[in-house]
């Protein structure tokens, strides 16, 4: 009897030894299992992050994106060409009668003769020549043709400055068929209007040209006795 109360008692240990070792153990795997969960992120409530700051440390060195895109300019040039282009197409075409075009009448000029004695004037033939397609207009008076004599420096005469009249005169060119005119000089001085000095030129040498606007005539040399 007294034996058997001896195992009972020793059996009853053991259960409770077992027992407290099997809470012991249980605690401990709570104990991991809730570090395990608060690792993982367990208290994440889905929620995005409260501020940029929180982006940007999560993202360092990423600039945020533009909040608009930027405006490209472009400036359209074919209606400005169209309407030159079309200016130019219904501009009117030269006919005949209008004005020459410039550069298509040759102006040229010679003496009469390479010396005048002291009795004779000096004489000048002026020619102009239209050298275009069509028959135009040209103007071939004293001031638009202005024969003018000089001495070196010195400004003897003028056409236009002792020309009558308003110094124009306006003629009808065929192309190829030459205007000519002759142009005389009394011998005096005057170019300035003809009213400041009028004495006769003194025996030399002279030198004629034609002034012209857009042209280039040869000088002529001719001689006063």
């Amino acid at each position: 009897m007294g034996s058997d109360t001896g195992r009972d008692t020793d059996a009853s240990g053991l259960d409770e030894y077992w027992r407290r070792r099997a809470v012991a153990l249980i605690g401990v795997v709570g104990v991991v299992g809730l570090l395990t969960w608060a690792c993982a992120g367990g208290g994440d409530d889905g929620k995005p992050p409260h501020n940029a700051a929180e982006v940007a440390g999560a993202s360092p060195g990423v600039p945020p994106a533009p909040t608009a895109m930027p405006t490209v300019t472009v400036t359209a040039t074919t209606k400005a060409t169209a309407t030159a282009t079309s200016t130019a197409a219904t501009a009117p075409a030269a006919k005949d009668g209008d004005a020459c075009a410039p550069g298509d009448v040759v102006i040229a000029m010679a003496v009469t003769r390479a010396t005048y004695a002291g009795g004779d004037r000096p004489t000048f033939r002026v020619t102009a020549v239209n050298t275009g397609k069509r028959t135009c207009t040209f103007d071939v008076g004293s001031r638009a043709l202005d024969v003018r004599i000089t001495s070196g420096p010195d400004q003897v005469w003028s056409s236009a400055q002792c020309g009558r009249g308003d110094g124009s005169s306006v003629k009808t060119l065929r192309r190829g068929v030459p205007y000519v005119d002759t142009v005389g000089w009394d011998r005096k001085r005057g170019s300035d209007g003809c009213k400041g000095d009028r004495r006769t030129a003194r025996p030399g040498t002279y030198v004629a040209t034609v002034k012209a606007a857009g042209a280039k005539v040869d000088d002529q040399v001719f001689h006063l006795r």
